[in-house]
C-alpha cells in the first residue's frame, strides 16, 4: 500500500505544479497598500488637514503615482524583457484592479538611458511604455521628465527635450505642463532644467512658473484640456481662483541635513543599475534658491517628487508636505513600490498611501522552489517508469 502511494506521488504533485505556475504570477503581483499618517504637526496648512479621507463619494480624485520605470526598449536583455518587464506589466494591471485610480502620474525616468538614445531607439521605448501600461492607457496619464530621460545640464538640449515632451500628453516645449481634473489643479515642471545656470530651458521653466503664479496657465497650443476631454473628464489649463496647485517634479526639493524624512519606507535598498545611477546622484535635489522660489511662487497644496528611488514623507519649513515616490522597477530597487493620493472634494484634504510590491528575490526563490519540485517529480516519474519496465 505504501509502495503504491509512493509510486502515485508524482501524479499527485503534477496538478500542484501546474496550479503553482499559473496562480503564483497572478497572486504575487497584487500590491499591499497602507495609509501614511500626515507628519505635519500643523496639517491645516496647504489643504492637507486630514488623513481621514472618505473614498465613497465619486467626486474624490484618486491618483496613482509611480516613478523610475527604467525601460530599455530594443536594448532590453532577455532577462529584463521576459522577466522584469513582464512583472512590471503585471504590477500595473493588478494595481489598476486594486487601486481603481482616476489618473496615473509618472514622475520621470521612463527610460533607463533616454538621454543617450536616438529617436528610433526612443520610439521602441515608447512602444514598450504603452505595452507596460496596459489598462492605464484608458485613463488620463501624465509624464514628468526625469534626468535619465533628458540628460544633465551639459547635454540638455531644447530640441531633444521638445521631441521627447511631445511624445507625452500635456507637456509644452520645455517639458512643463498644467492641467485640472475635477477641482484639483496640477503643475508639472522640468526640474532638471532648474539645476542648470544659463540654459535656455531654465528660463523657459521660470517663465512657466511665473505664468502659473499670475494665473495665466502655460502658453502652449497643446493644452492638456484637450487630452482630458478625450476621456470625458473635462479640464483646463489655468489654476482655479484661490486654489493651490499640486506640484509634480522629478527632482526632490532642497532640504537641510536636519530636515530628514518624517516617514520613510527604506527596508530594502536601491541597487546600482547596470547603466550607472544616472546623470545625477540619487541624493541630488533642486538647489535651495530654486526651492524657496517654487514654494513662494506656487504655494503648492502638496508636492510629489521622485528620483531618490525610495519613499519619503517630508515637511518643509513653511508647512508644505512633499512626498517622494519610490521606484517601481526591480532595476532600481529590490522592493519597488508606488504611491496613491486621494484628493477629497469638500475638505480639500489629501490622503497618501504607500503601496509595496513583491521583492524580486522572493519571486526568484519561489520559481527556484517550483523548479526543484518539478525536477523531483520528473525524477520520481522516470524512476517509477523504469521500475515498471524492469518488471
Amino acid at each position: 500500500m505504501v509502495l503504491s502511494t509512493w509510486k502515485s506521488l508524482p501524479l499527485l504533485l503534477l496538478p500542484l505544479l501546474l496550479v503553482s505556475f499559473s496562480v503564483y504570477p497572478e497572486w504575487v503581483s497584487f500590491p499591499s497598500c497602507n495609509i501614511v499618517p500626515n507628519p505635519n504637526p500643523n496639517p491645516i496648512l496647504n489643504g492637507t488637514q486630514s488623513d481621514e479621507v472618505d473614498d465613497t463619494p465619486r467626486d474624490n480624485l484618486k491618483v496613482m503615482l509611480v516613478s523610475s520605470l527604467l525601460l530599455m526598449g530594443s536594448d532590453s536583455a532577455l532577462f529584463n524583457f521576459d522577466f522584469r518587464d513582464y512583472y512590471l506589466s503585471k504590477f500595473f494591471s493588478k494595481s489598476f484592479r486594486v487601486v481603481k485610480p482616476d489618473m496615473l502620474l509618472i514622475l520621470g525616468d521612463v527610460a533607463a538611458k533616454g538621454s543617450r538614445l536616438s529617436r528610433t531607439q526612443w520610439i521602441s521605448v515608447l512602444h514598450q511604455f504603452h505595452r507596460v501600461l496596459g489598462p492605464f492607457l484608458d485613463l488620463p496619464f501624465h509624464v514628468v521628465l526625469g534626468d535619465r530621460d533628458v540628460g544633465d545640464c551639459g547635454g540638455l538640449d531644447h530640441d531633444s527635450v521638445y521631441w521627447i515632451a511631445r511624445s507625452f500628453p500635456g507637456l509644452d516645449s520645455s517639458g512643463c505642463g498644467a492641467f485640472e481634473i475635477g477641482n484639483v489643479s496640477f503643475v508639472s515642471l522640468n526640474a532638471v532644467a532648474l539645476l542648470c545656470g544659463d540654459n535656455v530651458l531654465r528660463f523657459s521653466v521660470e517663465k512657466a512658473i511665473e505664468m502659473e503664479r499670475n494665473g495665466y496657465g502655460l502658453d502652449d497650443s497643446r493644452k492638456f484640456g484637450e487630452v482630458t476631454d478625450k476621456f470625458g473628464l473635462g479640464g483646463n489649463n489655468g489654476l482655479s481662483s484661490g486654489s493651490n496647485p499640486v506640484l509634480l517634479l522629478h527632482m526632490p526639493l532642497h532640504r537641510t541635513v536636519n530636515e530628514s524624512c518624517k516617514v520613510t519606507h527604506s527596508a530594502g535598498e536601491s541597487r546600482e543599475f547596470s547603466n550607472g545611477v544616472g546623470p545625477y546622484e540619487l541624493m541630488h535635489t533642486v538647489p535651495q534658491n530654486a526651492t524657496e522660489y517654487l514654494l513662494l511662487a506656487l504655494k503648492p497644496r502638496i508636492i510629489f517628487s521622485a528620483h531618490a528611488h525610495e519613499f519619503c514623507d517630508h515637511i518643509h519649513p513653511d508647512g508644505t508636505r512633499e512626498v517622494t515616490v519610490p521606484a517601481m522597477s526591480w532595476k532600481a530597487r529590490v522592493d519597488p513600490g508606488f504611491v496613491v493620493a486621494t484628493f477629497q472634494n469638500d475638505k480639500k484634504s489629501v490622503s497618501v498611501s504607500y503601496c509595496s510590491l513583491a521583492k524580486e528575490s522572493h519571486v526568484l526563490m519561489a520559481y527556484t522552489a517550483v523548479g526543484v519540485l518539478s525536477l523531483t517529480v520528473w525524477l520520481l516519474m522516470n524512476t517509477t517508469y523504469l521500475g515498471c519496465l524492469q518488471k
